[in-house]
């Protein structure tokens, strides 16, 4: 649209003046700089979405990582599809440029309605969230029944908010990447006075992939106010808007029955590139109110409540099967020849509101010998999704060479699904100290769940109440102050709903809780020089799957639950620390299978799209005063491309490397960043969601320079 061109410069023009109305004073008031530290996944941080408090990662009966803003700049990783290359339980789980990121932990996907917080608080992730004005990245694997009423059993991602710093500063920041992709940011913290802080982060980017014809824009605009009212009473306020638009990437398939070499297909088509493609958009505003109270010295009490406001025009050039000349139907793949049925597929309009309110009670007592550190509280959540009539039209045939070009077809003949949901969870937690080794945690949340469906042309009306109880518990035993053993188990649910597409005889409508269960056993530790752990995991779950032709005709195919999957890992992870720099690996083989299922030819097959071994490794290592190199390798093994199995996606292995130069003057600190992604340009298939009874295949992106400047005044 012309408009685009506009939307960075004026943000950029917003930036300095949010510079400008902050305090001058504070510009020039400190002596010191702030220092830039780089750190890798540090097992002595503190992880909210664990749900425990202040207790470090290296304490606790669980996995999780913490990916910090540093780690997400020194790899380039503005989308949190980049967390795929940080972590080795975390695969892409249909990742496409410029839509929303999915993610699979521990080979289960995450629901992006349900397994995603912010700051603790449930947030809905169907939209393409910034990570600008983020401090971390909390990723917690496993079954998460304690922290959440309903999720995906592979884990949670928290986003945690940067706020207000102690000390005052300043860092403007410029990036470029090779395709044309330009970005600047500015990030600014004050001090202003009677208990008062301030943090701004402002970004606005013109996006120019590799990938052809996706240009597009991106902007935020953030805001973190902390407030000591009191000694005992801290009030935060935290708020931020942004926009993305942006025509994003249908996958390649298979052609026929065949895998086409990936080194003869070039990356950079874009199937999305009809004249009448339109940008997918999504718009979005959050803010937030925490309130802390500390009532004496060993207890205080939380009230949180958060507000969401989505807006998202989906709009896509739609490849789906193929009917070749003598009649053939593909329904999983395309034509032999890479031809392709293409659909007008449109669904302006759409609107997703949530608000979460959480009151929270933490305190500590002791029982004779014991000593509890004891939550409990309650949790209220609202979800209203509303959308209009979509289009999805088939146009004509398309080509993989992107040559082949059809007229539009937009209008709206099919109904959508409106959703309503409503949550009240209870909860409370118990970290028990028995003695000096031995330690305890039991965790119990109840949840109640009201949701209601119904097309947006009144058709198909449904409603259900549900009640559901997820237990959690642990236990830790300390070889030394720095060696634990531990072994949990929990349990979580999941809600599932059929695709809303008019191949399914139930679209759109919710399938029965699927209750989860997880046996995890490990032993970890942290020091200043490393920290690293190692678990096994045992988790199972009833499966959803399609039965019926589904070969795309109206009412061909129904989602339901059939059998369980089985997924069984380990899971090693260290952080080597020395003098001058570091390196953090994870490594994970996985065991995920069919079991139960009413087609016994099913069990012992592989789920699609997950690889049984991976490792992510990250290496930096200073070589010069204030210069730093870098280096990352990313492995993901075979996976399985049909769910019989017949036809396996091959692994693929991704070097990257990087330049850090930190250079101090009298006014100011410079941080330059240069990189390189696909540094040996390798071509592979990087993975092969099979959805809708259809294999996609995304493409490694080519290799690709990166470079960025940030300014620390």
């Amino acid at each position: 649209m012309a408009t685009t061109q506009k939307f960075p410069l004026r943000l950029t023009a917003c930036a300095a003046a949010a510079a400008a109305l902050l305090p001058a004073t504070a510009l020039h008031a400190q002596t010191a700089l702030p220092t830039v530290s780089v750190t890798g996944h540090a097992a002595n941080t503190p992880v909210e979405v664990g749900g425990w408090g202040d207790t470090p990662v290296a304490k606790l009966p669980l996995q999780a990582d913490v990916i910090s803003a540093d780690q997400l700049k020194d790899t380039g990783t503005t989308q949190l599809s980049g967390l795929t290359s940080l972590d080795a339980s975390t695969s892409d789980a249909y990742n496409a440029i410029g839509y929303v990121s999915y993610l699979s932990v521990r080979g289960f996907q995450l629901d992006n309605r349900f397994n995603y917080r912010r700051d603790g608080l449930p947030i809905n992730a169907e939209t393409a969230l910034p990570l600008a004005d983020v401090a971390s990245v909390e990723l917690l694997k496993g079954t998460s029944g304690i922290q959440a009423g309903t999720s995906a059993p592979g884990g949670l991602v928290d986003l945690v908010v940067k706020r207000p710093t102690v000390q005052d500063f300043t860092t403007l920041g410029l990036g470029f990447v090779q395709s044309g992709t330009v970005e600047t940011t500015l990030d600014a913290s004050r001090q202003l006075g009677n208990g008062f802080a301030l943090r701004v982060n402002v970004e606005a980017a013109q996006l120019d992939p590799a990938l052809r014809d996706a240009k597009g824009n991106s902007r935020l605009l953030s805001a973190a106010l902390d407030w000591r009212a009191s000694p005992t009473t801290l009030v935060q306020l935290e708020g931020e808007v942004w926009h993305q638009a942006e025509r994003d990437q249908p996958g390649f398939s298979l052609l026929g029955t065949a895998l086409p070499d990936p080194r003869k297909i070039d990356p950079n088509i874009n199937l999305n590139d009809q004249p009448w493609s339109l940008p997918s958009v999504f718009d979005g505003r959050t803010a937030s109110l925490r309130v802390r109270q500390q009532l004496n010295a060993d207890w205080s009490v939380t009230a949180h409540g958060m507000v969401q406001r989505l807006s998202n025009d989906d709009r896509l050039a739609f490849p789906f099967g193929c009917t070749a000349s003598d009649g053939t139907y593909w329904s999983s793949s395309y034509c032999p020849n890479g031809n392709f049925d293409l659909y007008d597929f449109r669904s302006n309009g759409e609107h997703r509101n949530s608000t979460a309110l959480q009151l929270t009670l933490d305190g500590r007592v002791a029982t004779g010998a014991l000593t509890h550190q004891v939550s409990a509280g309650v949790l209220r959540t609202a979800l209203a999704a509303r959308f209009n009539g979509e289009a999805y039209n088939y146009v004509g045939t398309g080509n993989i060479d992107g040559q082949v070009f059809t007229p539009a077809d937009p209008a709206p003949l099919a109904a959508n699904t409106n959703r309503d949901e409503r949550s009240t969870e209870f909860f409370v937690r118990d970290a028990i100290a028995i003695d000096a080794q031995w330690q305890a945690w039991l965790g119990l949340r109840h949840t109640r769940l009201a949701r209601a469906t119904i097309g947006t042309d009144g058709s198909a009306p449904t409603a259900y109440t549900q009640s559901c109880t997820t237990p959690w518990a642990g236990v830790g035993y300390s070889l030394s102050r720095t060696l634990m053993l531990y072994a949990s188990w929990g349990e979580g649910v999941e809600s599932q709903f059929a695709p809303n597409l008019p191949q399914y005889t139930n679209a759109g409508q919710a399938l029965p809780a699927l209750k989860s269960r997880q046996t995890e056993v490990g032993v970890k530790s942290g020091t200043n020089t490393v920290d690293w752990s190692l678990a096994a995991f045992d988790i199972r779950q009833p499966a959803a799957r399609d039965v019926g032709a589904c070969d795309g005709t109206t009412g061909s195919c129904t989602t339901k639950v059939d059998g369980s999957e089985r997924h069984r890992g380990l899971e090693a992870a260290v952080d080597f620390k020395w003098q001058g720099g570091s390196m953090s690996a994870s490594a994970m083989h996985l065991r995920a299978r069919r079991e139960g299922s009413a087609d016994a030819r099913l069990d012992g097959l592989m789920p699609t799209n997950v690889p049984s071994n991976t490792l992510k490794l990250q290496l930096r290592e200073d070589v010069a005063a204030g210069l730093q190199a870098q280096g990352g390798l990313v492995y993901e093994g075979p996976r399985a491309v049909l769910p019989d199995n017949s036809l396996m996606l091959p692994g693929w292995t991704r070097l990257d490397a990087g330049l850090r130069y930190a250079q101090q003057t009298a006014g100011a600190q410079y941080v330059w960043r240069v990189g390189v992604d696909n540094l040996a340009n390798r071509r592979a298939w990087r993975e092969s969601p099979y959805q809708y009874a259809h294999v996609y295949l995304y493409p490694l992106a080519p290799r690709t320079f990166r470079a960025s400047l940030e300014v620390q005044l």
